[in-house]
């Protein structure tokens, strides 16, 4: 009781303030930096809660040519409408998204302190401003949640790994409610022994309906038409960073393979990267016909969807989800994805909208793309497993977990 009431003194209640459907319940949501495919899930999600999201960094068009993309540039999509938000003073020395010490704000607590908000949100624990937050909210007696995607997959040093072992049992257990993005997601919560009951399913996704409208015929017209793309021919896209990792030569070697038995197998690439040039020469070796439209900006995506007739993304374990995947369920694109790709079990397991090929494996991937290619899902059973990984979806899961924490904080005060 002494506890609670110590709680609540530290900041001054102030009237509950609703958006379009809100409820009054205040949520902040701790953030690396401004993200494509999290403002939409912020905006919806603040037509539900009274939103606050802080952002640990305001990243330039140079780290994103940093992070892989292979060129500098600016997202050409509205990322900060339609919620309220913080840019936090970020001290570090040498201020980066590419190392734990690279966001470093501690005003963090204050502001938390100073918001009286019902629940943090926090989206990893991989920068200093997580914790941070973390360390915070805990002094203040705040309900923490984390949102991520780890996967027990990631390859890992055997010391890493026992590190782990050692330590994430316990320090998982500090936050209130854990939200899973999928399958292997909730896999990782649980080999760490954390509690199924604060356990709540909040997919990865994107907006559905944003690409759905883009993704038209016209769009695949016009995009096929300016690159000379005959309608009868089947056009395979990779779309991704031209990094290691992702694997794209092993589209261009399986499109081979087709072209070698006369299929009509046409490689789109959106993407950039330092894989590029080694990708023109695997193409022209093989005999694979390529059009490398360079890197995509956001509002150029939903065409290359358009023009294509499947995605492959044949990534290992460093791909923990493949958000370009939802993109192409979005679009009406079937979709295939290596084993190692964290959402294979959850958008392409069943079988139904999409395959999933064992990790490196050409011949299995030429043999699953030729299938795909003469016996492609239905529209409906793409729609139906989009819908399943949408924001509606997430915004659901992240509801039922500040209800749970809230619900276990007035239980503990009375």
């Amino acid at each position: 009781m002494a506890l609670s009431l110590s709680i609540r003194m530290r900041c001054v209640p102030k009237p509950p303030v609703t958006t379009s459907g809100g409820d009054g319940r205040r949520l902040a949501i701790v953030a690396s930096h401004t993200i494509q495919y999290q403002a939409p899930l912020f905006r919806s999600l603040a037509k539900r809660v009274d939103l606050t999201v802080f952002f640990a960094h305001r990243a330039t068009s140079v780290d994103q040519a940093a992070a892989g993309f292979g060129v500098a540039f600016d997202w050409d999509v509205d990322l900060l409408s339609g919620y309220k938000h913080v840019f936090l003073r970020n001290i570090a020395a040498q201020p980066s998204l590419g190392h734990f010490s690279g966001c470093d704000t501690p005003e963090i607590g204050a502001r938390l302190r100073e918001g009286c908000f019902d629940a943090v949100l926090v989206t990893g624990w991989h920068l200093k401003t997580f914790v941070q937050a973390l360390a915070a909210a805990k002094r203040m007696g705040l309900p923490t949640l984390v949102r991520g995607d780890s996967q027990l997959e990631t390859p890992r040093s055997f010391w890493r790994r026992g590190m782990k072992a050692a330590t994430y049992p316990m320090f998982l257990r500090l936050f209130d409610a854990a939200l899973y993005v999928g399958e292997r997601s909730r896999a990782y919560w649980l080999h760490y022994g954390y509690p199924p009951r604060r356990m709540h399913f909040s997919p990865h996704c994107v907006d559905n309906d944003w690409f759905a409208a883009r993704a038209t015929r016209e769009a695949r017209a016009a995009l096929r038409g300016r690159l000379n793309i005959d309608e009868a021919a089947k056009v395979v896209l990779f779309a991704g960073k031209l990094v290691p990792f992702k694997r794209p030569l092993d589209v261009v070697a399986a499109a081979g393979r087709l072209r070698h038995k006369g299929q009509n197998v046409i490689v789109l690439v959106a993407g950039s990267g330092p894989l590029a040039d080694e990708l023109t020469r695997a193409a022209a070796a093989a005999g694979v016909s390529l059009h490398h439209l360079g890197f995509c900006n956001q509002s150029a995506m939903p065409a290359a969807y358009a023009a294509s007739d499947v995605l492959v993304l044949p990534s290992d374990g460093g791909e923990t989800w493949g958000l370009v995947a939802n993109e192409a369920l979005a679009c009406g694109r079937p979709i295939i994805l290596s084993g190692a790709v964290g959402s294979a079990p959850d958008l392409a397991g069943d079988g139904r909208v999409g395959r999933v090929f064992p990790t490196g494996n050409i011949d299995a991937l030429a043999v699953t793309l030729g299938d795909i290619l003469c016996d492609p899902p239905s529209r409906a059973s793409i729609a139906a497993k989009s819908e399943a990984y949408s924001i509606g979806a997430a915004v659901d899961g992240i509801m039922m977990a500040i209800t749970g924490v809230n619900g276990g904080r007035r239980v503990a005060a009375l």
